[in-house]
């Protein structure tokens, strides 16, 4: 009988998917349940990797014009009944603030106290607070199109979680825009969907389809929904963003109006766009084997890890100062606009610790030892190979091919 491969996760992607989605995550060092039931706790290296799904998204976003603001996290009960398809679509899933302090009780623990005169809603998503915004902000066609986005939090309270893919709490993007045509809205609600697919395809290496979703699963108040959605590894499909075309649903509700050309008074045409967190989880599931997670080097949380050797303390400072002089040489590089990040990685745990950057999915792993300085080579792995290849590679040809060696490894 032949014997088991072993590998770093387990159970493999065969025997377990959604187990071992979860232990890719625990490896990778990604994330953690948090201790409100839901919720996670996104660790460095993993909000390192949402920091730069932001900037390449956000970049992309601005040059179609859009501006980034933030609006409050709580909205009063009475926006949300003023669109009632909305709050009906949202109402088993919105957590209620309902008194503004605490106080003591006879038996020493803590009470909600001081109810509030009007119930506030944690937001869900912003379409009518926002809403309340833009109809202050419009009273001329001149005013139109307003084109915003906020980066923020959204609380949903969902019953069945899942790290990344499906929590209570959850970090996105929400793009809200009015326009004075409906002709406008619907070429800006298509045009967010292909900013949607271009980032997945171009950033994070994710094929996309592009669809429409049907009548039942539009967003709640909206007259259409688009979507891009991709095939995980388990051969089902994950939405990855969606663009609504609100029609003046929301205009009406909200009281965005504005004075045409024509000097006749209208209501806007308004659309919506997200994209969230889920992608981390889209991207686990698409590229991540059973060593770990897989990075493609574009939104990468670091690009190399240098892991010095020595066996002496007169080999360390030499090959300390070999390590530093490397690191110095890549971190002058930019990779797509980004500076090169570097790690360098001392700890003295023998091979585990090779094994360690290969479950985080940095792109590059690379070993410095006395021999090797010797040679003036450094010995590199790649995280798109096998874990055991790895080359000595002159080390002036290694920095001065690195950037092409990322773009090897993001196509």
């Amino acid at each position: 009988m032949a014997k088991k491969q072993q590998t770093a996760i387990a159970p493999v992607r065969a025997e377990d998917y959604p187990e071992w989605y979860q232990q890719v995550i625990k490896a990778s060092d990604l994330a953690e349940k948090s201790p409100v039931r839901g919720c996670m706790v996104i660790k460095p290296w993993g909000y390192a990797l949402w920091e730069n799904i932001m900037r390449g998204m956000d970049d992309m976003f601005k040059a179609t014009g859009v501006r980034n603001a933030y609006f409050p996290l709580f909205i009063p009960l009475s926006f949300l009944e003023k669109e009632a398809e909305h709050v009906e679509g949202f109402a088993k899933e919105c957590a209620v603030v309902t008194h503004h302090r605490l106080e003591k009780s006879p038996d020493g623990g803590l009470v909600p106290a001081g109810r509030l005169n009007e119930p506030l809603v944690v937001r869900p998503t912003s379409e009518t607070n926002i809403g309340d915004s833009f109809a202050k902000w419009v009273s001329s066609y001149r005013d139109l199109p307003i084109l915003i986005n906020q980066w923020a939090n959204v609380v949903r309270w969902e019953m069945r979680t899942r790290i990344f893919l499906r929590t209570s709490e959850f970090l996105w993007q929400e793009g809200h825009t009015a326009h004075a045509t409906r002709e406008e809205a619907i070429e800006r609600t298509r045009m967010m969907l292909e900013v949607y697919a271009d980032f997945a395809e171009t950033f994070l290496a994710i094929p996309v389809i592009r669809g429409r979703k049907t009548e039942s699963e539009r967003f709640p108040g909206a007259i259409d929904t688009l979507c891009i959605e991709a095939m995980m590894q388990d051969r089902k499909a994950l939405q990855a963003g969606t663009s609504h075309f609100l029609g003046q649903n929301f205009a009406i509700a909200s009281g965005i109006r504005f004075q045409n050309d024509q000097e006749q008074d209208e209501h806007a045409w308004t659309t919506s766009w997200g994209s969230s967190t889920r992608l981390i989880g889209g991207l686990i599931m698409t590229h991540s084997d059973d060593n770990g997670l897989v990075l493609p080097p574009r939104i990468a949380s670091a690009h190399v890890a240098l892991m010095p050797i020595s066996r002496s303390e007169e080999d360390r400072a030499r090959v300390m100062e070999y390590t530093n002089n490397l690191a110095a040489d890549l971190r002058r590089q930019h990779y797509h606009g980004r500076p090169v990040q570097v790690e360098i990685d001392q700890r003295d745990i023998g091979g585990a610790r090779g094994w360690d950057w290969i479950k985080k999915g940095i792109p590059v792993r690379v070993e410095i030892g006395p021999k090797d300085i010797e040679k003036d080579a450094v010995f590199v792995g790649r995280r798109d190979r096998e874990a055991r290849e790895r080359a000595s590679i002159p080390t002036g040809k290694f920095i001065s091919g690195f950037t092409r060696l990322l773009d090897e490894i993001q196509n």
